[in-house]
Parts: C-alpha cells; structure tokens; sequence
C-alpha cells in the first residue's frame, strides 16, 4: 500500500489519507448537487475538485474512506482540530454508497480511534434539516447540546438578502472523561 497512509481500517473500510489518484470519485461525489445540498459550497466543477483535492492531500483532517472490497473511494469524514482536546466531525458519501451503513460504520472506527488516542470531546454542527445526518449522530450516541435559530448563511437571494439558517449541535465525550464527571458529582 504505497503511498496509502492508513489512519485506520472497520470491517468494510479502509479509513486513510487522500492521495491523487482519487480525483475522479472525490468529483463523482462532490459534484452531486444532491451530495452537497447541506454543505456551504455548490456542486464542485472537475477543476475545482482537482484544487479541493491538493488541499485534502495536505491535511490529515480529511480522512478518505474506502471500500475493502473494491478499493473504492466513496467518500470522507473530517476531524478537525479545535481546542481542549476536541474535534468537530463531519462526513460526505457518494450518493450511491448511501443507506448501507458506511458513514456510521467509518464514524464509528474514527471516533473509537480518537477517543483512544485522548481526544476529550467530538461534536458536529448539521442542518436540522438533514434528517439523515442528526439521526447518524443519534446512533453513535452524540447528545443533542444545542439549536441555534438563524445563526449562518452561506447564501444569498437575489436582492442581496441572507439566506439565514438554523444549526444543530451534537457532542459525544470520551467515556472516560463522562465517568471522570460523575466522580465529582
């Protein structure tokens, strides 16, 4: 596995770096409209989705996700990096992998893996209306913390105007930091 660097693997999946050979299924997914419907950017052109992907090679906060069987790259979760020991999680699949558990499958490998290595606390922001992704957080266990009513926009009408939305926010603590909580208690 050459120039693979593997993050980590599930049973199905191969969890690992971008490298430039994924070009063409990062833009098969990317530039799904259906794909991107709840991201703050539109659907990527092939050109764009060749810039996106030098970036996700030069960061270890995109995490390409694999299929075992195939070699497939059907789509990404991010962990980003923010302070006290915290990550923000969020993920994008090819619209044709969904429904087959492969989000929650790779979540959960990563979430395990991070909370291994120290990491204090998880969260992901999401539109409340992106039913599918709060009820994947749900079942990995995050706890709804908070709705925040018209806090972001990432469009405008055509007058000019804000096209203002709501977020939800979801956080999983590490269970050793939850029992560390109740020890005080």
């Amino acid at each position: 596995m050459e120039n693979k660097i593997i993050v980590t693997e599930s049973k199905r999946l191969i969890l690992r770096r971008y490298r430039e050979e994924d070009i063409q299924d990062l833009f098969e997914y990317l530039s799904d409209t259906e794909v991107v419907k709840y991201e703050p950017y539109k659907p990527l052109t092939f050109d764009e989705a060749k810039e996106n992907l030098e970036w996700r090679i030069s960061t270890d906060e995109m995490i390409a996700v694999e299929l075992k069987s195939s070699h497939k790259m059907i789509g990404n979760v991010y962990m980003g990096k923010h302070d006290f020991e915290t990550l923000e999680i969020g993920y994008a699949f090819n619209r044709n992998y969904w429904e087959n558990g492969y989000a929650a499958e790779s979540c959960k490998a990563l979430i395990q893996k991070a909370f291994a290595d120290g990491v204090h606390r998880i969260y992901a922001e999401c539109d409340p209306d992106n039913k599918n992704s709060w009820k994947l957080l749900e079942s990995l266990g995050f706890q709804r913390e908070a709705h925040f009513r018209k806090n972001v926009y990432f469009w405008k009408d055509a007058a000019g105007n804000a096209i203002w939305k709501d977020t939800y926010v979801y956080a999983k603590l590490n269970q050793k930091a939850e029992e560390k909580c109740y020890l005080w208690k």
